[in-house]
């Protein structure tokens, strides 16, 4: 059975562009425009591997993965951020509320399936 990967990004170019990426590669894809969004989406249909934006509108990356977190369904699945930003401050703020990992804009695609698979087990 195909993993499912939820990716949450307020650009509908980057999250078309992963979303093809990763059906490329086997898996299934769902698309959420920003935290609120995939939080309604996730509770309703829970997913392998989420890829979050770290800044969007209504609730940012690091608020979508603390509020993950705090739900016991969602508390192993592994979360990955996938933004701009590069700065250690930004990627400790991730970390610290739960972000298995993080990958920098514009994203190779065949490193972004490469970890995908390595996280989604």
């Amino acid at each position: 059975m195909a993993k499912r990967v939820m990716t949450v990004d307020d650009s509908r170019t980057m999250r078309e562009m992963v979303a093809f990426t990763l059906r490329k590669a086997g898996f299934e894809v769902s698309e959420a425009a920003d935290g609120k969004l995939a939080l309604a989406a996730l509770q309703a249909a829970p997913v392998d591997v989420v890829i979050t934006d770290l800044n969007m509108p209504n609730m940012d990356g690091v608020a979508l993965i603390r509020a993950l977190r705090a739900d016991p369904r969602m508390r192993a699945t592994p979360i990955l951020m996938l933004t701009t930003e590069s700065e250690a401050s930004k990627k400790a703020e991730g970390k610290s509320a739960g972000a298995t990992g993080w990958l920098v804009k514009p994203f190779d695609p065949e490193k972004l399936i490469d970890v995908v698979k390595r996280v989604a087990g």
